[in-house]
């Protein structure tokens, strides 16, 4: 439901104080009549006008079609018997809102076609008044002709817009589902028969700890053994749970730079050797916020990404020649400078940023921590 200062149409490339002057013109209009009860005959018009011009935005149905019908009759009136052709403005914007196709091409055409009669007829009756303001006319007519096209368009490209996001949403909840139960059926399968052995061994190395401690001693190695085969195999599973690689990442920000209108710059080789799946699981996403932050943020035409697979380091550099970023937006969490930060801690990388002439950030992981993760 529309609210009461919705009379006022939005997003029309009109100030809404515009719209409170046509509200107040009519009556300039009505007081230039000599005889008082066409004053009084215009105000009520003016009245019935504006309470159509509301009720047609809150009720459904064919009852639209019956006050838009009403505030023609009454637009035509005004343009006239007083001279006032303003009210057509109101008229068009709300008829770019008809989401009907047919509905909105009748009262489209029956609009355009009564206004421009109205118009040409009171031009010979009132002609000395038409001329004082023509231009303001012409410009009725042609906003007559083009906002009810502007106004239809823009609504249907906000409501594709809206569809999209709820479905984009909608696919990112199911592919979030759908991972959470990869990851309970993989740990279902990898740790559910092992616990249940060491269960089972536990159990009976307990019973025969004083009865046979040699077989106690058996059993009690199993279940050492068992827990370390299922731990190595948990790591392997985490190991695997990346998102995309970083060669197939490459892939998809091109794209996406490509669908920004941003040229795109690579140098390197995404296809990484001596890096583990970890540290190239963190490093993508990172790179993956670097360049949706140039998107976003930057004003940027192009975007330039370099990997280097040092001997002693990994090291990533986004470049962009945007507007550049200052220290309140680093310190700002809605950049996504901060998630970057805190992902490259866990694998004791480091972030540096240089804003000169655009945006350069430079990340780079030692690679003292694939030893580490090796050694586990």
């Amino acid at each position: 439901m529309q609210n009461w200062y919705n009379i006022f149409p939005k997003n029309t490339g009109l100030s809404v104080y515009v719209w409170i002057i046509f509200c107040l013109l009519p009556f300039y209009f009505i007081f230039r009549s000599s005889s008082l009860w066409e004053i009084i005959f215009g105000i009520l018009m003016i009245v019935l006008f504006f309470v159509s011009y509301r009720l047609s935005f809150i009720t459904k149905g064919g009852l639209v079609y019956l006050w838009v019908s009403i505030e023609m009759a009454i637009s035509i009136g005004m343009t006239l018997f007083y001279g006032y052709v303003y009210f057509a403005i109101f008229l068009a914007f709300f008829i770019g809102n008809i989401q009907s196709k047919g509905g909105f091409i009748t009262l489209y055409v029956v609009h355009l076609v009564t206004t421009i009669i109205a118009v040409i007829l009171s031009f010979f009756t009132q002609q000395e008044l038409f001329l004082a303001q023509f231009p303001f006319i012409i410009i009725s007519v042609i906003g007559v002709i083009l906002l009810p096209f502007n106004t239809y368009n823009r609504n249907k490209r906000e409501k594709l817009e809206g569809q999209l996001e709820d479905a984009n949403k909608r696919i990112s909840q199911l592919i979030v589902m759908e991972e959470r139960q990869r990851i309970a059926r993989d740990l279902h399968d990898t740790l559910g028969q092992k616990l249940s052995l060491i269960g089972l061994k536990s159990d009976l190395a307990r019973k025969l700890i004083d009865i046979n401690p040699e077989s106690a001693k058996v059993e009690i190695s199993d279940i050492n053994q068992t827990a370390r085969t299922a731990l190595k195999e948990v790591r392997e599973m985490v190991s695997d749970m990346r998102g995309t690689k970083l060669e197939d990442e490459i892939v998809h920000l091109e794209q996406i730079l490509k669908a920004a209108e941003m040229e795109f710059i690579f140098k390197g080789n995404a296809k990484l050797s001596n890096t583990p799946l970890l540290v190239e699981n963190v490093v993508t996403m990172c790179l993956k916020e670097a360049v949706t932050n140039v998107i976003k943020h930057s004003e940027a035409t192009s975007c330039k990404v370099v990997i280097k697979e040092l001997p002693e380091e990994l090291q990533i550099t986004v470049q962009d020649n945007g507007i550049g970023i200052n220290d309140k937006e680093e310190s700002n969490d809605g950049t996504g400078l901060l998630g970057i930060r805190e992902r490259l801690e866990f694998v004791n990388g480091s972030l540096e940023i240089t804003a000169v002439d655009g945006t350069t950030l430079d990340i780079r992981v030692p690679n003292v921590i694939k030893q580490s993760i090796r050694g586990d």
